[in-house]
């Protein structure tokens, strides 16, 4: 498997899935464009890892459309296409709908969908006209199983993730016909700072064990996936939403 010639954007790429991702794409020839948010030092520590080439990272708050476009442009300017988007940045925010104030509820929703959907639709509408006059393209999505399973305490990430599962299949169909294929991976927990809190808690035991195997998946296996995506082969998985959570949760 080589994806030499390729340049991938990956998202929310200074940690985690994103940073897992970013180095499975560079150890088969891709050139990664690694995007953050504010965490500069740790995007640089992904780029360090990446070896030899002409990756490079850019900062950008997708929640304006302004640095969303920005980000597109520049990357175009120095490398002349983007092959492959990977919408990995996201929002995990608290707020359980009896105990959160009407002002946070604002706040969080509308922080939690700019970033984890809109933000997502705003880079594939400057990518996809640099995707089509290059005569295709891959777009891999992360969302949640909570986008199936239901989030309690966190109604807005559930809510983007179902949004962002659909947006996927929407994509697939209008993007088709130009060799565009767009996938979705719903993970589970995975080994990651995000989830730090979480598996380091009270609870961490009993999140391990709501799997079939006994732990939780580790960013690079979720990085494993999106790189197996990228590549000429799997064109017929295109509208796909592929779980990645140890069966955990199972749909029908």
């Amino acid at each position: 498997m080589s994806l030499d010639g390729v340049v991938a954007l990956v998202t929310g790429g200074s940690r985690g899935i994103g940073r897992a991702t970013a180095q499975r794409f560079a150890a088969e020839g891709a050139t990664v464009v690694v995007h953050y948010v504010s965490n500069k030092a740790a995007a640089q520590e992904t780029l360090d890892s990446l070896g030899a080439g002409a990756h490079e990272m850019r900062q950008a708050d997708l929640k304006d459309p302004g640095q969303v476009k920005d980000l597109v442009d520049l990357t175009i300017a120095r490398h002349g296409t983007i092959g492959v988007l990977v919408n990995n940045a996201g929002v995990y925010e608290n707020h359980p709908v009896l105990e959160t104030s009407y002002d946070e509820w604002q706040e969080i929703w509308r922080r939690t969908l700019d970033t984890n959907l809109v933000g997502p639709a705003n880079l594939v509408h400057a990518v996809v006209p640099h995707m089509v006059a290059a005569g295709g393209g891959r777009i891999i999505n992360i969302t949640s199983r909570g986008a199936f399973r239901g989030e309690a305490s966190h109604p807005a990430y559930g809510a983007s993730k179902a949004g962002l599962n659909s947006f996927s299949q929407s994509l697939a169909k209008a993007l088709g016909p130009h060799n565009i294929f767009v996938t979705a991976i719903a993970p589970g927990y995975v080994e990651t700072d995000m989830a730090a809190p979480y598996l380091n808690g009270p609870r961490g035991a009993e999140i391990r064990n709501e799997t079939a195997i006994g732990r939780i998946a580790t960013a690079d296996e979720v990085g494993r996936l999106v790189v197996f995506l990228a590549t000429p082969g799997t064109e017929s998985m295109t509208g796909g939403v592929i779980d990645i959570n140890g069966a955990s949760y199972l749909r029908t």
